[in-house]
């Protein structure tokens, strides 16, 4: 079978290629080649097998950022088993909803442990397991679960299939509860190939992982993209982002790009100029995903950082990577466009699935190797989601005369004030061009004259004394009235997803929730 059919495949064949280039590095600690960890995942399947788990099971994963999780993250899909990570700041609800959603059969997570993850899962009677790894040296990643005895090959005499169900995730649930997303090995080779495809990622690059793991974002873009290509990836020591550690780590390791939000780009940002490092590495590119980067921010780190930043499309139904801006010698990168489709076919289509012209807004949608069969026991998600033969992103947008898509919003996101429709990506990018706002989103709410009406929470910049007025002001001044922020909440944080997305309807309950409670009279008078 073809090595690329297969996560499992391309991993090994990488290996076989690039046996003694770094893989891993755990920041200040230690390295592996990408032979070493072929070796360690093979040994760690062995123990799975061993331990009773089969093809198809769910195992759950929650991890910070560390070497354990890896290894065992490719042991549970080299097992031809299913990986769900978890996001480890989970409440104990929280993880009984996703572990009995996804039907997990065993609990992996550090030597730690994680209180609120085993109350879920003695609660659900799932079987919990620890790994550990001693360090370089060490022979294995021991789990608790197995007996020394147990046989070390027993996973070698198992077969991937490219239909094997290798990762389980939820979506971020921006409407409702959230829907399980299942994804197949072949869905997760043909996203890894994509991704390397546009970015021309090789054994020589380097990165160092920002983004928490169990998001598909640092999964895919930052880490299984890299091993795919017999790249290196840097996890920080403290097993997730600090943005002090961030630039020394790049610098250490001969970082060449790096994936993230924008929330974190403009973290890094705002620790250049407050406290700039003595020297910054060469790198071919900075890639920005998961919400719409405002254009100013993206000049900003271009100019700081002395970069091109690619700004590109992704959901977890398509195994992250949907479009991108290409590398400069492929063409032009557009600020405020998301790029173009990458290794599947996209298409701009009406409500009644005709597709759409050049420059006129309709929904985004996508088929391709990359794309998942399907929402897990959700008929009715599926039926919505898989119409007139494409999967529906939810998202609308528009192809410029060049082929790049630009966004306009989440069809339940776009603000309807008496008929006029706004893009709220739109007005925050007018909100970010001032010098006093850090953070700035727009959002919808219910209006008795208009039906919805604008508003919108800021973040000012360290030392500024900026109020409404003067953020009304400056709006009145760079957008058409009826866009314009009826009311200004200025605020010190925004709530934010466990992925670092600023999602509009949350804020919008967290502000809302604030003027109710305002309004309403103590003792029922």
């Amino acid at each position: 079978m073809e090595g690329g059919a297969t996560l499992t495949g391309l991993l090994k064949q990488v290996a076989g290629e690039f046996p003694s280039r770094r893989a891993i590095s755990v920041s200040g600690k230690f390295d592996l080649t990408h032979s070493r960890l072929q070796e360690l995942v093979e040994r760690a399947a062995s123990r799975l097998v061993s331990a009773g788990v089969n093809a198809g099971d769910v195992v759950a994963l929650t991890f910070p950022n560390t070497v354990e999780f890896v290894v065992m993250f490719l042991a549970v899909i080299r097992a031809r088993a299913t990986a769900a990570p978890l996001n480890a700041a989970y409440t104990s609800e929280e993880f009984e909803f996703y572990l009995s959603d996804s039907e997990s059969k065993l609990l992996l997570t550090s030597i730690e442990g994680n209180a609120a993850a085993q109350a879920a899962a003695s609660k659900l009677n799932i079987a919990h397991a620890t790994a550990t790894f001693q360090g370089a040296d060490s022979e294995e990643v021991s789990l608790s679960l197995t007996k020394p005895e147990s046989d070390p090959n027993s996973a070698t005499k198992l077969v991937n299939d490219p239909s094997d169900t290798a990762l389980f995730l939820h979506t971020s649930g921006t409407t409702s509860r959230p829907k399980g997303v299942p994804l197949t090995q072949q869905n997760l080779a043909a996203s890894v190939q994509n991704i390397k495809s546009v970015y021309k990622l090789t054994e020589s690059d380097s990165t160092v992982i920002v983004l928490p793991l169990f998001h598909v974002h640092g999964l895919l873009a930052g880490l299984l993209s890299s091993l795919g290509a017999g790249a290196a990836v840097t996890l920080p020591a403290a097993g997730r982002f600090s943005a002090s550690t961030f630039w020394p780590d790049m610098v250490n390791y001969d970082a060449t790009w790096y994936t993230a939000v924008p929330t974190i780009h403009q973290i890094i940002l705002d620790r250049h100029s407050g406290k700039p490092e003595p020297a910054y590495p060469k790198l071919r590119f900075i890639r920005s995903c998961s919400a719409s980067l405002a254009p100013v921010i993206l000049a900003r780190l271009e100019k700081t950082f002395g970069a091109p930043v690619l700004e590109a499309y992704a959901m977890t139904e398509a195994t992250h990577l949907m479009s991108s801006n290409p590398l400069p010698e492929n063409g032009p990168h557009k600020s405020g466009s998301v790029g173009r489709p990458v290794g599947q076919e996209m298409a701009i289509l009406n409500e009644n699935g005709v597709p759409q012209e050049t420059g006129v807004n309709g929904e985004v949608c996508i088929r391709g190797p990359n794309v998942t069969k399907g929402y897990k026991n959700n008929p009715e998600a599926n039926k919505s989601a898989f119409q007139f033969g494409w999967f529906h992103t939810g998202d609308i947008g528009f192809f410029d005369s060049d082929g790049y898509l630009h966004l306009v919003g989440r069809i339940k996101e776009l603000i309807n004030r008496g008929g006029e429709k706004i893009s709220p990506i739109e007005v925050d990018a007018v909100l970010l061009t001032h010098p006093d706002i850090a953070q700035g989103v727009a959002f919808g709410v219910p209006d008795d004259k208009y039906g919805e009406e604008i508003n919108c929470a800021i973040i000012p910049r360290e030392g500024s004394t900026i109020d409404e007025e003067e953020v009304k002001r400056f709006c009145k001044k760079n957008l058409a009235a009826f866009k314009v922020p009826k009311r200004v909440f200025i605020t010190d944080s925004l709530p934010k997803t466990a992925s670092g997305k600023i999602q509009r309807r949350i804020v919008s309950e967290h502000f809302l929730a604030q003027i109710s409670t305002a309004k309403v009279p103590k003792f029922g008078a």
